[in-house]
């Protein structure tokens, strides 16, 4: 029997970033076919004080990774955050589908009983047991960016809806 800590990550988090890449591909093209600086959408935010939709998009990648990876008892990989482009975000979102697809399901046998070290050796050190991770902590903050991502691009004009948001299932 499949683990349920990877029925409830690694798939749902491969749907949301598959739809987070179609979204971002319609923003692209949105700002080709409107002769828009494609830096207007990846700079933008909701609110001042508030992330650009570039870095929702890597914080969501992010998440994906360091979910799958802890669940797993794997190490969390580290990249640097030096895109800048909608190539550049694809190509992000396609390493980290990649990276959560090298999982197997029997990798997730009895991570139930993991425990997760969030910030470890820091002021700010959190332990939690995986189910914990997963359902309050790493699948909340994952949607949060992918939802932001999408509330920046709806906001700046881009024609997408819930099905968009959803993408396959």
């Amino acid at each position: 029997m499949t683990s349920p800590l990877y029925t409830a990550s690694v798939p749902v988090l491969q749907q949301m970033l598959h739809a987070l890449s179609d979204v971002l591909k319609k923003a692209e093209d949105h700002a080709t076919q409107k002769n828009i600086d494609p830096n207007a959408l990846l700079q933008a935010r909701l609110f001042p004080d508030m992330l650009p939709l570039i870095r929702q998009v890597q914080i969501a990648a992010d998440f994906s990774k360091g979910i799958a990876s802890r669940l797993a008892g794997a190490e969390v990989p580290s990249w640097p955050d030096t895109e800048v482009s909608f190539v550049d975000l694809q190509a992000l979102i396609t390493k980290a589908l990649a990276h959560i697809g090298s999982f197997k399901p029997d990798q997730f046998d009895a991570s139930e009983s993991r425990e997760i070290v969030l910030r470890p050796g820091t002021p700010k050190e959190k332990k939690l047991m995986a189910t914990a991770y997963l359902l309050h902590y790493g699948l909340p903050q994952f949607f949060f960016h992918v939802t932001t991502a999408y509330a920046i691009l709806r906001h700046s004009g881009i024609e997408i809806g819930k099905r968009d948001y959803m993408g396959a299932y």
